[in-house]
């Protein structure tokens, strides 16, 4: 039995076969696709470009797939960034650190 979130895999990467099959291009195409994007959410915004823009070839699908994985990669090392300006910002707020000052 699958797991919710295997469910939800399955039901993106079959959205994505349906629309890659209707314009024309083989469904193993859909398989690559989604392993490369590399989550549902990715994979649903890929079938909705699909759906809307319709391109006629590979090279555009894939250079829309690559631009949706840069920039999945690009928030991910904005959250990363955020994450560390956190740490720092609560480290220079800290008590620690003001009572090590003062001993100095």
């Amino acid at each position: 039995m699958a797991t919710p979130n295997q469910r939800m895999w399955a039901q993106a990467r079959d959205r994505l076969a349906g629309t890659i099959k209707s314009l024309g291009f083989p469904e193993e195409f859909a398989d690559l696709l989604a392993k490369q994007l590399g989550s549902p959410k990715a994979i649903d915004r890929m079938t909705d470009w699909l759906y809307h823009v319709r391109p006629r070839s590979v090279e555009m699908v894939v250079d829309e797939m690559l631009a949706i994985c840069s920039d999945i990669e690009a928030w991910k090392k904005k959250k990363e960034s955020q994450e560390a300006q956190w740490g720092y910002t609560r480290w220079l707020n800290s008590e620690t650190r003001w009572k090590n000052e003062e001993e100095e």
